[in-house]
């Protein structure tokens, strides 16, 4: 049997796809985009007209390294799907007052450092940009900048070495001011950072004059290299208080403190920022880390710097929530960052209560295109559910969350094995024997539960390859 996520990974995402090139009838490149993104149900509506030769033409056309994606399968009992045209539900809200036609924005990075790259972008459906860090210093980068750790062709985890826009910050800002002009119903953010109070103001004051919608405080970079910069701020409660206090007096625009993830207690700076007048708060920004690949080194030498990617997205979703469920700071609007790939991550970050969510190491690795299965995903979402408004699910989930000495102890769930899927690898009964309470015998190629050693951890589920193993109903525990 195929298993139709983890062929879709396979594929390469070409550029100019040689499999829809040779496919006269329909779009199967963007069929296989749509499963790799989490909207398997949308892949009807690329190839409808699609005959079986046509799949067999653009499976001969694959130009994997490995072996061709198997197009015929993955896609033919897709095909006659039906795909409902009704209209979709608007992804519009407003974020700090202002207006945007959807939640997603380029993050503050390599991928809008200029005017071209961030037109593209916007033509092509982002809602909005937290344009590359921009600031008065000489920024000199390294040469290679960027390691990952990575499954197959995607990256797990990536690291960074980069720093700030090397743009003259006057070169910068015009770009911005020509941005706002050419798109007027596109969010430009400016994202700055200054090494002195009159920098900072500065720096803002440029951003309103050349149209900016808001101001990002950019607190949060990890990988400076002098001393009392980036990350150095945003662990500092008091400096994060005092630059936001002098940015908002001097503008008239949000202004908007990014955090790091360097730190214990996020709340601390975030408060420290709330006080000082905060009209939002964006965070993750990349966390320190190191990675060991000799091809990533600087003329032979290694350094601490920033992580992203999807391994981050747990960490920066719990930072999100210890802010989010502070009720001291519940008139401050969020906007995450981390790990976002699929509609469903922002869809997280969202119901966390975030208001629009940032993407960066996504677009590095698969372009701008990734909008269309983001906001069809998200679209679809609501619709299903009903919901006309996208501003109706922030927040959704924070009532959720307890303390662990609130979470219920007394009852539990235990794994229920589908014999259907089962297919006898023994990956389940291997990790409960070594990891788990050895509640799993292995007879014949069968895992059978033994229910007085089985506790309910569900390791077995998360490491079955095939989802054979489910859930049964909770139920007390016995006395």
């Amino acid at each position: 049997m195929l298993h139709i996520h983890e062929e879709a990974v396979r594929c390469l995402l070409c550029e100019d796809a040689p499999c829809t090139k040779a496919c006269p009838t329909g779009d199967p490149a963007r069929a296989i985009r749509a499963i790799r993104f989490d909207n398997a149900q949308e892949v009807g509506r690329w190839i409808a007209g699609c005959s079986d030769a046509d799949l067999e033409r653009a499976e001969e056309a694959c130009i994997h390294y490995d072996r061709p994606i198997r197009i015929r399968e993955l896609l033919a009992s897709k095909r006659q799907e039906a795909t409902s045209c009704s209209e979709m539900p608007s992804l519009g809200i407003t974020f700090c007052g202002i207006a945007c036609e959807n939640p997603f924005f380029l993050a503050s990075s390599a991928i809008c450092t200029n005017y071209d790259m961030v037109a593209r972008a916007f033509e092509m459906g982002w809602g909005g940009v937290f344009y590359k860090t921009i600031c008065k210093q000489d920024i000199r980068e390294v040469s290679p900048r960027f390691d990952a750790v990575k499954e197959g062709t995607s990256f797990a985890g990536f690291r960074n070495m980069e720093q700030l826009s090397e743009n003259p910050h006057e070169v910068d800002f015009d770009i911005l001011r020509r941005l706002k002009q050419n798109y007027p119903s596109k969010i430009v953010v400016a994202s700055i950072m200054g090494e002195f109070e009159e920098e900072w103001i500065e720096l803002a004051k440029m951003a309103e004059a050349a149209g900016c919608d808001a101001v990002e405080l950019n607190f949060s970079c990890p990988q400076m290299r002098l001393a009392g910069l980036g990350s150095d701020v945003g662990q500092n409660p008091e400096l994060v208080t005092f630059y936001t206090a002098y940015v908002k007096r001097s503008v008239k625009i949000p202004v908007i403190p990014k955090m790091t993830p360097n730190i214990t207690q996020i709340n601390n700076p975030a408060m420290g920022a709330y006080f000082a007048g905060a009209d939002a708060i964006s965070a993750i920004n990349t966390i320190k880390s190191i990675t060991m690949s000799p091809q990533a080194a600087v003329s032979d030498k290694q350094t601490v710097s920033g992580y992203s990617g999807r391994a981050v997205k747990p960490i920066a979703l719990r930072f999100i929530y210890e802010m989010a469920a502070n009720p001291i700071m519940k008139n401050v609007q969020f906007s995450g960052i981390g790990g976002i790939e699929t509609w469903r991550d922002a869809l997280e970050f969202i119901q966390l209560g975030c208001h629009n969510v940032q993407v960066c190491t996504a677009v590095m690795q698969y372009g701008y295109r990734i909008i269309d299965d983001l906001v069809l995903g998200l679209q679809r979402y609501l619709q299903e559910r009903g919901i006309a408004r996208l501003e109706d699910i922030v927040g959704e989930q924070l009532p959720n969350f307890v303390k662990p000495s609130d979470l219920d102890r007394e009852t539990m769930v235990y794994p229920k094995v589908d014999r259907e899927k089962c297919i006898g690898c023994g990956r389940c009964f291997l990790s409960c024997r070594d990891g788990g309470h050895q509640a799993i015998s292995f007879d014949d190629r069968q895992p059978h539960i033994i229910g007085v050693k089985c506790v309910g951890c569900h390791l077995c589920r998360l490491v079955c390859p095939t989802g054979a193993i489910g859930m049964s109903k909770r139920f007390s525990k016995p006395k």
